[in-house]
């Protein structure tokens, strides 16, 4: 195994239906009742689910209408992003207790590299145990985490013992873990994703140890490389405390079909008003403009434009965004409009991870964890 093999301690945190579980702790009466947040009306859509809805097959992306024919007993909360960025600001801080190199995905979960941590804690393990019950003393809400030697591992293990556990994937025990593992389970890899590998007798890491770098390339693309090296416990991605957004954007879904583009120009006007708030709330600008645009037989589709300039006023977005709808005939009906800027400003050279030509990890390995 080579010297400079990059071995960490990762822990990914992810807080256990975090948008229903904030509604359950904020209303005790709510508490081991099936909700959905989101999904009100007949045309909402479902943003998360507690536990006890999932049991009825209740998830997000769901339509609040096919949600209530599944658990009739199903209760609707609103969505309310200002609280739930409070409780994350909690659950961050303690983080920062053990450690610097925190790298947040969303408001409810995490990566945290604990190598060399705070508490001179070598037991990765132990550190997960002791974050996961201090957010449950602290702030009143249950996590799950991961444990492993890089992101990918400890983000596919931290849904292994959902809710409420933990699960550690030791050195020497990575090759196994992956090989053993079904391919749906691998991050990365989709729905449609995963019904292609099924096609090709794809089921499980084993199999897909199997197929060669080639293969994979001719068969999936860019992604296969990827693929090919996950499954071999290689994943050289660190922990980066400063994430670098890649786009920012808002939609919004109508309680009834609009036709004509005409009636969609009011809609876009909110639209571009509260991308361009995100915008300046982040200090960034953008060059990108995508339009997306979802028909009511749930067909999707996204225009986009490229500026030479980056842009953040709302009155640019907006032009560039009504250019893009008048760019070709609707297909149908619309039911959702969204505008996303993405090529901000922020955007840095990254080294891709895929294309690292690292060996694969040796069994003999041992690291404490």
């Amino acid at each position: 195994m080579p010297n400079d093999f990059p071995i960490r301690k990762i822990i990914h945190v992810d807080m256990d239906a975090f948008y229903a579980s904030v509604a359950q702790m904020d209303n005790p009466e709510l508490k081991g009742k099936p909700i959905a947040v989101g999904g009100g009306g007949t045309r909402g859509v479902i943003s998360a689910a507690s536990y006890e809805a999932r049991k009825f097959g209740v998830k997000s992306a769901m339509s609040g209408r096919l949600a209530i024919k599944l658990c009739p007993e199903l209760i609707f909360v609103k969505t309310d992003f200002a609280r739930y960025t409070e409780i994350s600001k909690q659950v961050r801080r303690i983080f920062y207790e053990y450690t610097d190199l925190v790298e947040p995905l969303s408001l409810d979960e995490a990566y945290l590299d604990v190598t060399e941590n705070k508490k001179g804690n070598p037991s990765a393990s132990l550190i997960a145990k002791e974050i996961r019950t201090r957010i449950f003393n602290d702030v009143g809400l249950t996590a799950s985490a991961g444990i492993s030697i890089n992101k990918f591992i400890a983000k596919v293990a931290s849904d292994y013992n959902k809710p409420n556990g933990q699960k550690t994937v030791n050195p020497e025990e990575v090759l196994k873990f992956l090989e053993d593992l079904d391919i749906r389970k691998f991050y990365g890899v989709g729905k449609v994703t995963a019904e292609k590998m099924y096609q090709k007798g794809i089921f499980t890491g084993r199999d897909l140890k199997a197929k060669s770098l080639e293969y994979l390339d001719e068969h999936f693309g860019k992604s296969g490389r990827f693929y090919y090296h996950v499954v071999r416990g290689i994943h050289t991605s660190e922990v980066k405390p400063n994430r670098i957004r890649k786009s920012l954007a808002a939609e919004r879904t109508f309680s009834e079909n609009l036709s004509s583009e005409v009636f969609m120009l009011e809609k876009l006007e909110h639209i571009a008003e509260e991308v361009s708030k995100r915008l300046h709330k982040s200090k960034v600008a953008g060059k990108t403009v995508t339009l997306k645009i979802k028909y009511s037989d749930f067909t999707l589709q996204t225009r986009s434009k490229t500026l030479p300039y980056f842009i953040s006023e709302k009155s640019m977005v907006l032009e560039t965004a009504k250019d893009l709808l008048y760019q070709e005939k609707l297909n149908n009906s619309v039911r959702l409009l969204g505008i996303s800027l993405s090529n901000l400003n922020t955007d840095k050279t990254q080294i891709n991870p895929s294309k690292t030509t690292e060996k694969p990890i040796s069994v003999q390995l041992k690291f404490q964890f």
